[in-house]
């Protein structure tokens, strides 16, 4: 829903790029890092004989309670994308790899170079936090997480915790949490890897990096550069020029850290991720080629010491500083930009106050502020910072085949004021392999700058969006499987909505979002391993009798991965119903993609990735083109 007056072309910009969003809205690990020690992956072969199930899938996950535990053990639907996954997918952005996960629908703006945002368990974007090393990077002015500017070269992993997780994290955790784990130190003195690939649409990526670990030290560096000639990002069915070219892309990144282990159990370290996108997108000019350039710094500083057998102490300072800069014709003066900056500094305490009976006790300071411009004259926002002190509290424990988790947290905010929540989670091993669960918890989002602060078009006296989330799950592990049915009933109130004739936003409406989720993986022999999941959603705005825009009701994901000796081959298959953008239906598509890889020697492996198999041609945002069927291949190297 747009506005009824004629901003300048940079402000038009922002707001078209928002303009199709869901209308609820208007026109850093818990101990930010994790160390190489915390980390396990799934096994890249089926185990064999009568191993203990605990070791049969092992990620380790910590997001899900803010301490280290293994995956299988964890109450709720909690996932991690690991190292080997990703290195299958060297031409993917982090929204195509986040789309091929059970619960998480995304949506593009007209290619990877432009807004990507994502659906977790039917809530929009702005509902869900994503965090890199545990620093939230929801942008403070629009709350939507900066995704295309976080390189995929750049990640470890991904933990994924889906369901309301504020009692965690605070603000914008409602639909779950995602935890972006850079690339961390290698526990031997020096490895190191590159990659050269080629592509569709004129595309080339490199990246490279080593990382090692000698005595005291430890180190990661790693760097990456993209370009692509890009397609048409828009096709005339929106209110945009209708611009007949292609719109390219180049991207760059520069990361890495560096750790000092003084004393066992005693390490200090610093990390950063630098990123810089610079793409090209239609608007309202019919000849300029627009670019839209987004800047992304996040550099964290993390304490980690045993104050004794029972007390870890992780004491942290996260900086990140983002900007979208809008570079049009000339003619319209100069570019307009939105920048942000968010400061979190965090005291957690882990106690182990006996045997499988954990504590984490913690304090959190977030400090948010904006400015913008528009053609050269500075956006005047009616309070350009705002600051939350936080308290919180979290309990794991386990008793034979029992588990508990009992979270509680109090976030104060300069402008709205104190919001509690809570999270209880039981579960009951009532068989070998078999597990059920229930849990209930609430969640906030909180208002963005531009909600509350931009001039002419925003309310100060906005009230946090609420939910209150209950699930259900079952889950069996096997020797060789596993697989898992949950099920959900989200409740949001005080949903932010713009409507005429002032588009002012107000807390006015709320939603009902109910679901399910089935998953399974399973070894078929030694050699060939299947996955999928299946989503069945029911997400209605209560206060209009419609469905929530851009949601699929129904989600089919399957996959396959079969190895040959030195050759692995594997396929992924989506099939997804219709969706509404509040107007119109968006038509159910299917997507296949096939991928080959060959280790032609221990130090060098080649890929050839194949998208959208069938050249299926589907839309994501009405206007905005998708990618047809393309080929991407790769050349890695190791040492």
């Amino acid at each position: 829903m747009t506005s009824p007056f004629r901003p300048t072309l940079a402000v038009s910009t922002f707001c078209a790029l928002l303009a199709p969003l869901p209308l609820l809205a208007p026109v850093a690990l818990a101990q930010t890092g994790t160390s190489t020690t915390d980390t396990a992956v799934k096994p890249v072969s089926p185990p064999a004989g009568q191993n203990d199930l605990a070791q049969t899938f092992s990620p380790i996950i910590v997001t899900a309670t803010r301490t280290p535990q293994t995956l299988s053990h964890t109450i709720g639907d909690d996932s991690v994308i690991d190292s080997e996954i990703l290195q299958k997918t060297p031409s993917a952005t982090l929204g195509d790899v986040l789309g091929r996960e059970r619960s998480i629908g995304i949506v593009e703006y007209g290619g990877p170079q432009t807004l990507t945002t994502i659906n977790v368990r039917g809530t929009n974007s702005r509902q869900s936090l994503v965090m890199i090393d545990g620093m939230r990077v929801n942008s403070p002015t629009n709350g939507l997480p900066v995704l295309n500017a976080i390189p995929l070269n750049a990640i470890e992993r991904i933990e994924i915790v889906r369901g309301a997780a504020s009692s965690l994290y605070g603000a914008n955790a409602m639909g779950g949490v995602i935890n972006v784990i850079t690339r961390q130190p290698a526990d031997r003195p020096l490895s190191g890897y590159i990659n050269m690939g080629v592509g569709s649409y004129g595309t080339t990526e490199y990246d490279a990096g080593l990382s090692g670990s000698q005595d005291m030290w430890s180190y990661s560096l790693y760097g990456g550069y993209g370009q692509s000639g890009g397609y048409q990002a828009t096709n005339g069915d929106y209110p945009f020029a209708n611009n007949a070219d292609k719109d390219s892309y180049y991207r760059s990144n520069i990361g890495g850290q560096i750790g000092l282990t003084w004393a066992p159990d005693q390490t200090i370290s610093v990390q950063t991720l630098q990123s810089r996108v610079n793409g090209g997108y239609d608007s309202f000019d019919p000849v300029y080629n627009d670019r839209g350039i987004q800047t992304l710094g996040n550099t964290i500083i993390t304490s980690r010491n045993r104050i004794n057998d029972r007390w870890l102490s992780t004491l942290s300072g996260s900086f990140l500083d983002e900007k979208n800069e809008t570079r049009t014709d000339p003619k319209s003066g100069p570019p307009g930009y939105f920048q942000s900056s968010q400061a979190q500094y965090l005291w957690l305490n882990t106690l182990d106050i006996a045997a499988d009976q954990t504590l984490n006790v913690g304090l959190e300071r977030l400090e948010q502020s904006v400015n913008g411009s528009d053609a050269g004259r500075p956006v005047q926002f009616a309070q350009d910072s705002i600051h939350t002190n936080s308290v919180m509290a979290n309990y794991t424990g386990k008793w034979g085949a029992h588990r508990i988790q009992a979270s509680l947290r109090n976030d104060d905010n300069s402008q709205y004021g104190n919001f509690t929540t809570g999270s209880l989670a039981y579960a009951y091993e009532f068989a070998r392999g078999w597990q059920a669960s229930v849990a209930m918890n609430n969640a906030f989002r909180a208002p963005t700058f531009s909600e509350l602060y931009y001039p002419g078009f925003s309310n100060p006296d906005l009230a946090p969006e609420k939910s209150r989330n209950y699930e259900i799950g079952l889950r069996y592990t096997h020797q060789s499987g596993k697989l898992s049915l949950v099920g959900y009933h989200n409740r949001i109130t005080d949903l932010i909505a713009s409507e005429a004739p002032t588009y002012i936003p107000q807390n006015i409406q709320n939603a009902t979002i109910k679901g399910m989720t089935f998953s399974f993986e399973q070894w078929v022999g030694s050699q060939t391993q299947v996955y999928g999941s299946f989503d069945l959603l029911s997400p209605y705005n209560n206060s209009t009798g419609k469905r929530l825009p851009f949601i699929a009701q129904r989600t089919l994901r399957l996959g396959a991965e079969h190895r040959i000796n030195d050759l692995t081959l594997d396929a992924d298959w989506m099939l997804t119903s219709d969706r509404s953008d509040g107007t119109a239906v968006l038509g159910g598509y299917g997507l296949l993609n096939l991928g080959v890889q060959y280790a032609v020697s221990r130090q060098v492996s080649v890929q050839l990735r194949w998208n959208n198999v069938l050249g299926k041609d589907y839309t994501l945002v009405r206007g905005y083109n998708t990618p047809g069927s393309n080929v991407f291949f790769n050349v890695r190297l190791e040492m």
